[in-house]
């Protein structure tokens, strides 16, 4: 059944009402400044050159164009059913943990904001995989089921929040299970799960459930965001932070051995969260390792679109109207005219859309790792529109990709001087910097970190970076001063002799000595461990949790 793409578009066919309103109001007034002129008969003569129908004529032409204008741009389409691609990639379920511990702040602005940022950036690059979105807290809820549409994806996942699961807690396994259940349970590879959360795990099945996964040919990366040390929850409905029954603050700590146990039976591995860039490489990675087969993928649908037929009336709608002489003998002009707006109008879509399809042609080469073809696509829309700030940073990530830094910085430096927001500046020295570290050019890349966190100081990563970058010059500092005070401190007679090497003196320590003394190390291991056994032992049970 026909539908338009672009409902809320519809209400511009008021439009045409108020455009029939305003004719009358001028036809009108025209009529009474005729009457003022005087003797009607004279003005009769006067306007006798003047074509009387061309007003309404114009008016009708002009109105309609109108309307078919708005019908074009709501986009009239037909589904002709699913489109089934042939994908060569795995299955790939992400768990994300949506209980109220994933709001502590211990990572900016909380756990759950950045899990989404970085899911959403490895969605980016998932490419040909088909992706499956799963949410959990107290219960495990199945957001979206594996499909090829990464854009719908990234839709769902924006929209997770700690309220799109009514019951609290944090039960792993229901989501590990979850995952599994929306897998072709025929094949026994091709498919991965990515579990983010905190680790704080309120129930003790999710290591087992990974093992039995494991043996059916599923593979588990786990992902801990958050510190050691914790943070408080927020509580969203009050403002303060959330309490136990004892009335304590409670502090949401990660559990990084439940994690790490769950990607070891999983057949997988863990990584702590430190920064987006770092763990989404390393995840790419990991997945591109993993055996791949051809899918067929048929949750696209195809849709022919109408608005094409649509233009072309209300073009052909606007020359009639540039035909309509207000003047009597003067069709010749007209002509001239009409067939002038007629070049006009067919060559400025082209001129106005070719970066843009070019420019699309270069992400899809991207998204597809294909780098020297989408620089390809990047350079020749520069070529033409040195200005175009979108290829200019499109290509400084492809250059980086394929491995070109040097050209790679360069795009960089030309796509912040053209870029007008804050935030897309920022990302452009941000990416320039990691472009830098990766490099070993420390001061360089510290500098451009600096400039990223002053256009957007919630630049997240640039910060973490930053601070990775700043301790890499330390550590580079402290070991150039460290050289430089051993070669001060070498006397000649050490050159001289530095090849010569020292006589061993006889041990003075007696067997009887040494025996005694390992005896002694031997007791003092034995009641170290018999110590940390009773404090193992006193551990009190793990309380029940609603968060």
């Amino acid at each position: 059944m026909p539908e338009f793409q672009n409902t809320y578009l519809l209400f511009l066919l008021a439009l045409v009402p108020l455009a029939w309103l305003l004719y009358l109001f001028a036809r009108n007034r025209k009529k009474k400044n005729l009457q003022k002129l005087g003797d009607p008969e004279l003005v009769a003569q006067l306007l006798e050159p003047y074509n009387k129908q061309s007003f309404p004529k114009k008016f009708i032409y002009i109105a309609a164009a109108l309307l078919v204008l708005i019908l074009a741009i709501a986009n009239l389409r037909l589904p002709t059913g699913s489109q089934k691609v042939d994908r060569t990639g795995i299955d790939v379920m992400i768990a994300m943990d949506v209980s109220k511990s994933m709001l502590a702040k211990d990572i900016q602005p909380n756990r759950l904001e950045r899990a989404k940022q970085l899911l959403s950036r490895l969605i980016d690059r998932l490419g040909n995989n088909r992706v499956g979105i799963v949410i959990f807290a107290g219960k495990a809820y199945l957001q979206m089921p594996l499909t090829g549409d990464l854009a719908a994806a990234k839709m769902y996942l924006s929209s997770a929040s700690t309220a799109s699961v009514p019951t609290q807690g944090t039960v792993i396994a229901d989501a590990l299970k979850m995952c599994y259940a929306s897998f072709n349970n025929k094949e026994k590879k091709y498919k991965a799960v990515i579990l983010i959360s905190d680790g704080e795990d309120h129930d003790e099945a999710a290591v087992k459930t990974a093992q039995q996964m494991a043996q059916e040919g599923v593979s588990i990366y786990t992902v801990g965001i958050g510190s050691p040390g914790g943070a408080p929850i927020p509580d969203e409905a009050t403002g303060q932070f959330k309490t136990d029954e004892a009335g304590n603050t409670v502090i949401s700590r990660l559990n990084e051995d439940e994690l790490k146990a769950i990607a070891t039976k999983g057949n997988g591995a863990y990584q702590l969260f430190t920064n987006t860039e770092t763990v989404v490489n390393n995840l790419e990675a990991q997945l591109a390792s993993m055996d791949q087969s051809t899918v067929k993928d048929d949750s696209l649908v195809n849709y022919q679109s109408f608005y094409q037929l649509f233009l072309a009336l209300a073009l052909l709608l606007l020359l009639l109207e540039l035909f309509v002489s207000e003047m009597k003998n003067n069709k010749r002009k007209r002509l001239k005219i009409a067939a002038t707006m007629l070049a006009m109008t067919i060559a400025l879509p082209g001129m106005a859309q070719g970066p843009k399809t070019i420019i699309k042609e270069g992400n899809d080469a991207y998204k597809n790792s294909n780098y020297p073809s989408a620089i390809g696509s990047y350079e020749k829309v520069l070529q033409n529109s040195p200005e175009n700030a979108t290829a200019q940073y499109n290509l400084g990530n492809a250059l980086y990709r394929n491995k070109q830094t040097d050209e790679a910085v360069a795009a960089y430096d030309k796509a912040v001087n053209q870029l007008s927001d804050p935030v897309e500046k920022s990302n452009a020295y941000h990416n320039k910097g990691v472009v830098l570290q990766n490099n070993k050019k420390i001061p360089e890349c510290i500098e451009a970190y600096k400039e990223a966190l002053r256009l957007d100081p919630n630049n997240e990563d640039a910060r973490q970076n930053l601070q990775k970058a700043l301790q890499q010059q330390k550590e580079q500092e402290q070991k150039d001063k460290q050289d430089k005070k051993d070669k001060k401190d070498e006397k000649p007679d050490d050159k001289k002799n530095k090849d010569e090497q020292p006589k061993p003196q006889q041990s003075k320590l007696t067997k009887n000595d040494a025996e005694e003394k390992l005896k002694a190390l031997m007791q003092k291991e034995k009641n170290l461990q018999d110590k940390l056994r009773k404090v193992n032992a006193a551990s009190p049970d793990k309380p029940e949790k609603d968060w």
